[in-house]
This record gives C-alpha cells, structure tokens and sequence, in this order.
C-alpha cells in the first residue's frame, strides 16, 4: 500500500485570521479562501503541497463532527503538532516572517528524525490558537 497525507484539520477560533497567518506567515497558498470569504464555503483551507491541505474548521464546527464521522467522541481531539518540509532558502526566509509578524520560535531541534530521515535543523512555533507547527528542512 502506498498511502499520502491527503488534509489534517486544525480548530480555529477565527477562520480569517488563521487563514491570513497561514498565508502570509508561514507561506502557504489559500484553498476556496475567495469561496470562503464570500460565504461559499464552510472553512478555508491552505495548501501544503500538491497531494496535502490544512483545514482551518471554527471550533463552533465541532458539534457536529460526530455525526460526520460516525465515530463518537472524534470532534476536537488535540494533536502534538504539526510538522511541514521546506527547502533550507524557504526555511531561512520563514524565520525572517516569523520575527517581522512577532511570532516567537518556542524551540528548535537538530539532527531530527522524520519521514525523509533526518532533518538537520527544525523549529516550532504556535499558530493564533496555539496549534504548534514544526519547520524543518532536509539536505
């Protein structure tokens, strides 16, 4: 079997402003953000990559996420984190963002394991509603 991520959903306490810090922030294109922003679409979403998106569902969605998934219990379960793959110029210039838009960097790592070996610098930091995203690169 080969499988691929194909979306993670984050809660968000205000779709626009995640969506803003998705986009200008970390750098990430906006999916249906122009469908959301006119009242078309449910929640807005950003692209990871051609295969992969981040949904950013209001919290108030969360009632009825059971029903959806037929799994009880399933809606707002938290996650550790997050963890994107960039390129070493685009991890240089999120930094850069990160400090320009006043995000703190809450920790980093090196010689990290994760799904293409080991990454030789990572960092984390918090979205507006606390979800922590790690940013690593590999050679």
């Amino acid at each position: 079997m080969h499988a691929r991520l194909d979306h993670l959903v984050c809660w968000v306490s205000d779709q626009l402003a995640s969506l803003r810090f998705y986009e200008q922030v970390i750098g990430l294109p906006g999916v249906r953000a122009e469908e959301f922003r006119e009242g078309k679409a449910p929640f807005p979403s950003v692209r990871i990559s051609s295969e992969s998106i981040i949904d950013l569902m209001a919290f108030e969605a969360m009632r009825g996420v059971d029903e959806a998934t037929g799994a009880q219990g399933s809606a707002g379960h938290p996650i550790n984190h997050l963890c994107l793959s960039v390129g070493r110029e685009d991890f240089e210039a999120l930094q850069v963002r990160l400090k320009e838009h006043r995000v703190a960097i809450t920790a980093t790592g090196t010689n990290s394991f994760g799904a293409q070996g080991i990454a030789p610098e990572a960092i984390y930091f918090a979205d507006p509603d606390g979800n922590v995203i790690e940013v690593r690169y590999y050679e």
